[in-house]
């Protein structure tokens, strides 16, 4: 194996249960002011400026959600992550950049405080996981760690293998 590609989206039940509930929300708030003509809260249903802020909000959270997703792609230039919608383009690690460069299991709340985009306070380390609890562990020259979530773990590492030194881990 010369390329290991990885592609992770936010699709565990709990996520769908949050953005069908959401999406119920917003068909329930446009049932009652325009089918209705009930307020809801304090947004009447003559008031469209309100109504239209409130969709807007309720469908950039559902956007958001959908949106979100981690792809990773590890070749012969290193290791390549993008964490949409958040990074425009790809991240790029260079081979010669890393220290060190392996999978392992961790513990993501304990260890980063859960799942995203999670860096560490007090220290250099950063999380790029989606979900699960196992990742791509690069120790940076500079002392930065960086974990990035995977979900095939095994077939990360025969790529890393292939490409990275990884004498004495």
């Amino acid at each position: 194996m010369r390329i290991y590609e990885e592609k992770q989206r936010f699709n565990q039940w709990w996520m769908l249960v949050i953005n069908f509930s959401v999406i119920g929300i917003l068909l329930y708030f446009m049932y009652q002011w325009y089918i209705a003509g009930n307020a809801v809260d304090k947004v009447s249903s003559s008031d469209y400026a309100a109504q239209i802020a409130v969709i807007l909000m309720l469908v950039l959270v559902v956007a958001l959600l959908f949106l979100l997703g981690l792809k990773t792609t590890i070749d012969e230039n290193g290791i390549q992550y993008q964490f949409r919608p958040f990074h425009r383009g790809k991240k790029t690690i260079s081979w010669k950049e890393m220290d060190k460069c392996y999978t392992r299991k961790y513990k993501p709340i304990l260890e980063y405080g859960g799942w995203g985009i999670k860096p560490v306070p007090k220290s250099n380390d950063i999380a790029y996981n989606v979900k699960g609890n196992m990742g791509i562990q690069i120790h940076l020259k500079n002392g930065k760690k960086i974990l990035i979530g995977t979900q095939d773990p095994d077939n990360a590492q025969i790529v890393i293998n292939r490409y990275f030194n990884n004498e004495g881990i």
